[in-house]
């Protein structure tokens, strides 16, 4: 699914509140707040980074964006530059999957970012000619559940994340057009 042209450029959306671009060095030291949160990564079995110099790591290591064309992007409040969380899609080779994901800062949760974002992300990733676009969360993490079903994500699976009860959603490039009209 890599893309020719500058694929960095291209992935940077906005919407009435936001700005969406890839993740930048920069993007490091809040990345490392972010997952030091014990709320936040509850239900998402990521550990912690031990280190600033580790989420440094892994922006500079970054691939999604050049070898599939999409990835997590950065979402920072229009108004005041603030970094909020990240969103976007994520593509899994081992099963052809293209997958939607979200994480905010505490702070910024309840204030409708996941779906103005990831909105956004689904409409990029059903622009470039995907035709499904898949989420995953533990079955107890109901805030993110509503998210999904806000954007017209159907319950498509069960699963086991990490020894946790999860739940597939998927949504249709036909099913999100229907929705924009």
């Amino acid at each position: 699914m890599a893309t020719s042209g500058n694929i960095r450029d291209r992935l940077k959306m906005e919407t009435s509140r936001l700005h969406l671009r890839p993740f930048e060095i920069s993007d490091a030291a809040e990345l490392y707040a972010l997952n030091a949160d014990p709320e936040v990564i509850r239900y998402t079995c990521d550990p912690p980074f031990a280190s600033k110099d580790e989420a440094a790591a892994l922006v500079s290591g970054y691939d999604q964006y050049d070898t599939h064309g999409m990835g997590r992007l950065s979402v920072l409040l229009k108004q005041t530059g603030a970094w909020l969380g990240w969103c976007g899609l994520k593509y899994h080779p081992e099963n052809e999957m293209v997958e939607l994901g979200f994480r905010f800062h505490r702070r910024y949760w309840g204030n409708g970012y996941a779906t103005e974002s990831a909105r956004a992300c689904l409409s990029y990733g059903f622009g470039t000619g995907l035709q499904t676009i898949a989420a995953r969360t533990v079955a107890a993490n109901k805030a993110s559940i509503r998210v999904l079903e806000r954007l017209g994500m159907k319950p498509a699976g069960t699963g086991n994340f990490h020894g946790m009860d999860g739940r597939v959603f998927r949504l249709s490039r036909e099913d999100f057009l229907s929705r924009q009209k």
